[in-house]
């Protein structure tokens, strides 16, 4: 019981991390990620760069970057659902496909809630890369455990 509440509780923490990132608004969202790629530059030895050299490594990386976070978000939040969803005795592929449509609907919500967000857009293509990430992570963990889910037969 134990296992499934903390397991649960990890899947909410994920979805509110998400809700959280998708409530900033358009320019605070844009300078997050601006700085991410400047902090990574850094790291990589890049410093003194002038302003318009910043800017240009900023167009160049901005879309990677974001669309990274958003693989990479929604694979951690496939993970946290599989495991959650684990708990329970499902066969393994209504274990995957229930892991892989919650976190698309998630998704779908998420860029719905976008829309509301000043300076900020929902994107179809944002719900196929989120699901794409989700898939990912249910996938990787389904072949990292394979031997420990148990079979259920499907009814």
């Amino acid at each position: 019981m134990i296992k499934k509440v903390l397991k649960g509780l990890l899947v909410v923490i994920c979805m509110i991390t998400i809700f959280y990132f998708s409530s900033d608004n358009g320019d605070r969202s844009s300078y997050k990620s601006d700085n991410v790629i400047l902090e990574v530059s850094s790291f990589f030895g890049v410093h003194h760069l002038s302003k318009q050299e910043k800017d240009v490594l900023i167009d160049t990386f901005v879309v990677p970057v974001r669309k990274t976070a958003h693989f990479a978000i929604y694979f951690i939040l496939g993970i946290t659902v599989v495991s959650f969803f684990r708990e329970f005795s499902i066969p393994i592929r209504k274990l995957l496909l229930l892991s892989i449509f919650l976190a698309f609907l998630y998704a779908c919500s998420d860029e719905i809630h976008q829309l509301f967000v000043p300076g900020r857009s929902g994107q179809f293509i944002d719900v196929l890369l989120d699901t794409c990430g989700a898939s990912v992570g249910v996938g990787l963990y389904v072949l990292l455990f394979r031997k420990k889910i148990k079979e259920v037969p499907c009814e």
